[in-house]
C-alpha cells in the first residue's frame, strides 16, 4: 500500500532553504530552513521583498543577477550577503533559475558564513603579514590594519592604543571615528575600555546590555551614543602592548561573540606587525641619530645636505652651513669626567635647536662639533641673525652636574653656491672657517664650581 507523503515535509528537512520569488521580487514560499539561516519564521519572509533584506551593497549586482536569471540564465553560484532579523550578516550562495510558465524565480540558499568567515581569516593574515613588511612607517601600517579590519567587521570607529612600556601611559597613535572630527587621548571611555583589555590581556565585548548593568559613573563614562564596544589585546611575547578597539554607535552594526572571536584570532598576528614595524623605527632612528644629543648624525646630514642641494639647484635657491667646535671641551671631561662632558652636550645641543627654525638642521657630527643647516636663507643676514642667536645662546652659563659652566663656541660659515658646489666642498670651506675663528680669538673655558668642589671660579 503506497502512502502519500507531501513534497513540503521533505523540503522542510533539508539544510538548506528553498525560495521562491514572484516577478515583482517578492516572496510567495520559502521552506523551514527560512529560520535558521535568515532568522525569520516562513510566514514572516512571504510577503516581503527580497531586495530588502540584502545588505545595501550588494543591492545593484543582486538586481543585476535577478534579470540575468528572469531572461533564461540559470545561475547555479551565486553570492550575495543578507540582514537576519537579529541584525547579523549571513553569507548565502543561490543556484537559482526561471520558471517561465509560473512566472516565479525559484532558488535554492545555502548558507556560507562560516566558510567565508574562514577564508577572510586567512586573507586578513596574509595581508596583515603583507603590511608588515610594505608600510613605510607606523602610520601607514595603522592605516593598513584598519582597512583589513575594515573587510572583516563593520569599523567605522576604529583605534590603536599602545602602552608604553616605560612609563606606563596609554596613547592612542591611530584613531577614527564616525562621529567625533578630533579625538582627545584622555578619552575617558576609550581608556577606560581599552586599560582593561591590558590589564587583563582578554579581549573585551561590551554591549548595550552589559552597558544597562554597569555602575552609575561607567554609564556616564561611556555614555548614551555608543552602544557597542569590541576590544582585543596586542599579546606579544613581551606581554600586552596595548589593544584595537572598534566601536558601534545607535543604528550601526552591533559585535557578537562571533567577531569577538574573530578580531582576537587577528590581533596576535597585528601585535606582531606592529613590533616588527617599531624595531624597524628603532634601527632606522638609531642609524640616523646620535644616541647622545638625539640630533641627525653625521650620515643624516649629508642625506640631508644632499636633498637641499639638488632642491636648490633645481630652484636657484641659497644654503648656508654653520659648523661649530666648543672650545676646550676636553678639559671640562679631564676635570670633571665623560658623565659630566655628555652632559653639557645634551645642553647645548638643547640649546642649538632653539636658535633654528623647523625647516633647518642642527647635526652632530662628532665629539663636540655640530653642523647647522639653513635652507634658503633669503638673504646673508639671516645666517647672520642664526649666528647671533647661538652666541647669544651661549652668553649664559650652562649648569651641569652642580657646575655652573660658561662654554664658547667657534663658528665657521660657508654659503652655497658662493663657496662650493658640492656636500664636501661646502663642509670643509665651513670647517676651515671655523678653525680660523677658533685660531684667532680668545678661547677660554670659564667653569663656576659649588664651593664644595672648588674655591672660587676657575678659568681654564
Amino acid at each position: 500500500m503506497k502512502t502519500h507523503v507531501p513534497l513540503a515535509s521533505f523540503m522542510d528537512l533539508l539544510l538548506d532553504t528553498i525560495c521562491v520569488v514572484d516577478a515583482e521580487g517578492y516572496f510567495v514560499f520559502v521552506s523551514a530552513a527560512c529560520e535558521r539561516i535568515f532568522g525569520y519564521t516562513a510566514e514572516e519572509m512571504i510577503g516581503k521583498a527580497m531586495i530588502e533584506m540584502v545588505v545595501p551593497e550588494d543591492r545593484e549586482r543582486t538586481l543585476q543577477a535577478a534579470k540575468l536569471i528572469m531572461a533564461g540564465q540559470p545561475n547555479p553560484h551565486f553570492e550575495n550577503r543578507y540582514l537576519r532579523k537579529d541584525g547579523r550578516v549571513v553569507h548565502i550562495m543561490w543556484s537559482a533559475r526561471w520558471s517561465e510558465a509560473d512566472q516565479l524565480r525559484i532558488a535554492v540558499a545555502r548558507d556560507i558564513t562560516e566558510r567565508k568567515r574562514a577564508e577572510s581569516m586567512q586573507a586578513a593574515l596574509y595581508a596583515i603579514s603583507e603590511a608588515a613588511h610594505a608600510a613605510g612607517d607606523l602610520p601607514a601600517l595603522f592605516q593598513q590594519i584598519h582597512q583589513i579590519i575594515g573587510k572583516l567587521l563593520p569599523a567605522q570607529n576604529f583605534s590603536v592604543a599602545l602602552l608604553d612600556e616605560k612609563t606606563g601611559q596609554l596613547s592612542f597613535p591611530y584613531h577614527v571615528d564616525a562621529h567625533i572630527e578630533e579625538f582627545e587621548a584622555q578619552d575617558p571611555a576609550a581608556c577606560t575600555f581599552s586599560a582593561e583589555i591590558i590589564r587583563t590581556g582578554q579581549s573585551l565585548l561590551m554591549t548595550s546590555d552589559a552597558l544597562a548593568i554597569l555602575p552609575g559613573h561607567l554609564r556616564a563614562i561611556f555614555g548614551k551614543a555608543s552602544l557597542c564596544w569590541l576590544g582585543a589585546p596586542l599579546n606579544s611575547n613581551k606581554g600586552t602592548i596595548g589593544a584595537l578597539v572598534l566601536k558601534s554607535y545607535s543604528g550601526d552594526t552591533c559585535y557578537t561573540d562571533k567577531d569577538q572571536e574573530l578580531l582576537q584570532y587577528v590581533s596576535t598576528q597585528i601585535a606582531t606587525a606592529i613590533e616588527r614595524k617599531q624595531l624597524q623605527a628603532r634601527l632606522q632612528y638609531m642609524a640616523q641619530y646620535d644616541e647622545l644629543t638625539k640630533l641627525p648624525n653625521r650620515g643624516l646630514l649629508h642625506d640631508r645636505l644632499k636633498t637641499a642641494l639638488a632642491r636648490a639647484r633645481r630652484e636657484q635657491g641659497r644654503l648656508s652651513l654653520l659648523y661649530l667646535d666648543l672650545d676646550k671641551f676636553k678639559h671640562v671631561n679631564d676635570t670633571f669626567g665623560h658623565a659630566t662632558g655628555d652632559l653639557l652636550l645634551q645642553e647645548v645641543a638643547s640649546r642649538l635647536k632653539q636658535c633654528i627654525r623647523e625647516t633647518d638642521t642642527v647635526a652632530r657630527i662628532g665629539g663636540d662639533e655640530f653642523v647647522v643647516l639653513l635652507e634658503n636663507p633669503h638673504v646673508t643676514e639671516h645666517v647672520s641673525i642664526v649666528e647671533r642667536k647661538i652666541r647669544k645662546a651661549f652668553d649664559s652659563p650652562l649648569q651641569i652636574d652642580g657646575h655652573s659652566l660658561l662654554v664658547l663656541p667657534s663658528i665657521g660659515i660657508a654659503h652655497y653656491p658662493e663657496h662650493g658646489e658640492g656636500e664636501q666642498q661646502l663642509l670643509k670651506h665651513a670647517d676651515d672657517s671655523m678653525y680660523l675663528a677658533k685660531k684667532s680669538g680668545k678661547i677660554t673655558i670659564k667653569i663656576e664650581a659649588e664651593p664644595s668642589n672648588l674655591d672660587g671660579d676657575t678659568l681654564i
